[in-house]
């Protein structure tokens, strides 16, 4: 399996690209702040074809170069539903008190085609593979994380979970309790193996994050309804 990834633009962001293999269909994951570029580059030197754009929440450093990116390849967006709303209007998931000027630059504007996330534990088939989605809300109301098994175990964690640290739940719709109860429940039937690719900051382990976040050991109660 080909798993590409860089941070972008001033925030950082982590773009990824996920793929079988070189020369094969590929999925890109939040194209943040000037990602447009080196995602067209990646995409030429390992010969993909980009078949979907997967968001793992509506925050505006995550979906900057969404439109300029699907449009190019032709692809759709997905989100969750409760996200959506961000897309042409970023401010609107931010506190009052974010500075404006931060924004200068965004599109503002929806894709021309996007598609709804499942509620919960969707399967989403796409580019030869095969990734689950999880809505785990907390950070924004429709944060998801990404489950990938097809060679590897990885889960990409957006802004929910950091290497050492969960994500943010002071901005509006944000909640600390929705958060850690959504994160346990995605968590719960993966192995300590699964290699989380976050948002911002290191990659890490899931092993690693039981360490520091007890609640993401798995329980005897804990279902394999994850994995498919």
């Amino acid at each position: 399996m080909l798993v590409l990834g860089f941070p972008a633009g001033s925030f950082g962001t982590h773009a990824y690209l996920l793929a079988p293999g070189a020369g094969a269909g590929c999925v890109i994951v939040d194209p943040g702040q000037r990602s447009a570029g080196r995602i067209a580059a990646l995409v030429a030197e390992h010969r993909l074809v980009p078949e979907a754009v997967l968001l793992t929440h509506g925050h505006f450093d995550h979906t900057w170069d969404v439109v300029p990116v699907a449009r190019r390849y032709g692809v759709p967006v997905h989100i969750h539903p409760e996200d959506r709303f961000m897309l042409g209007a970023p401010a609107a998931g931010l506190p009052a008190d974010f500075p404006p000027e931060l924004l200068d630059g965004h599109p503002d504007e929806e894709p021309e085609d996007v598609r709804p996330l499942a509620a919960d534990r969707g399967v989403l088939r796409i580019a030869g593979l095969t990734l689950h989605s999880v809505h785990v809300g907390g950070h924004t109301p429709g944060s998801v994380v990404l489950h990938c098994a097809d060679d590897e175990s990885l889960l990409l964690g957006g802004d929910a979970l950091f290497a050492g640290a969960l994500g943010r739940t002071d901005g509006p719709g944000g909640s600390a309790h929705r958060l850690r109860a959504g994160l346990a429940r995605a968590c719960a039937p993966l192995d300590d193996a699964t290699v989380v690719l976050p948002g911002h900051g290191a990659r890490t382990t899931l092993g690693r994050e039981r360490e520091v976040h007890a609640f993401l050991r798995p329980t005897r109660r804990s279902s394999p309804d994850f994995r498919m």
